[in-house]
């Protein structure tokens, strides 16, 4: 009897034992797949996060990238004021309506400040000199512009970052420029002194 009494007991502990060891193998298999899927997961998502890491390190700064349509940006400005530097030099030549506008305020101004018994030569200068003397003015005044926004543009280059040197087009126009100034204010002087085209003699 007591030796079935054990043998039951160790039958029935191998069975508990068994359905444990059952149940912990069966435990066991099912959480191994998980904790490898876990396990997988978490090693490519350290891995993706170190390359990102790496790809963000090893790429430049943004502020360093030069974004689409700047790489040329100072370029376009320089070209820009030597274009406004040709055309204002022009103008100083062939007269704008400033000045046409101011020459005849002038003449109307002179008719009605001068009466009819002055002389003649005070009547010319009234009405014609001073007008002829308003027109270069105006025309000196582009002609001074068009020499100091060309004189810039060349100048530019000196103030800014070194290494990018200036487009051949765009010191060819400023040059344009600077020289109708120089050559607009040369001649507005000399209409403004009457050492050119001078007021005709009244006697």
């Amino acid at each position: 009897m007591g030796t079935k009494t054990v043998d039951e007991a160790v039958d029935a502990n191998g069975t508990e034992a068994k359905s444990d060891k059952e149940t912990v193998d069966g435990t066991g298999t099912e959480e191994t797949p998980d904790s490898a899927a876990v396990t997988g997961a978490e090693t490519e998502a350290d891995a993706e996060a170190e390359a990102q890491d790496d790809t963000e390190a090893d790429a430049p700064a943004d502020e360093d990238v030069p974004a689409a349509g700047e790489k040329d940006a100072p370029g376009v400005g320089q070209g820009a004021a030597a274009v406004v530097s040709a055309g204002l030099g022009i103008v100083s030549l062939t007269g704008s309506w400033v000045a046409t506008v101011a020459a005849a305020r002038e003449t109307l101004v002179g008719q009605l400040q001068t009466s009819s018994s002055a002389s003649v030569a005070t009547q010319v200068k009234e009405v014609y000199g001073d007008a002829w003397a308003t027109t270069a003015l105006v025309g000196g005044l582009f002609a001074l512009a068009a020499l100091i926004v060309g004189a810039v543009v060349l100048a530019r280059p000196a103030f800014g970052a070194p290494g990018k040197p200036q487009a051949a087009w765009i010191k060819s126009v400023a040059w344009a420029g600077v020289s109708l100034g120089v050559v607009g204010l040369v001649l507005a002087v000399a209409k403004y002194s009457d050492i050119l085209l001078g007021l005709p003699s009244t006697k």
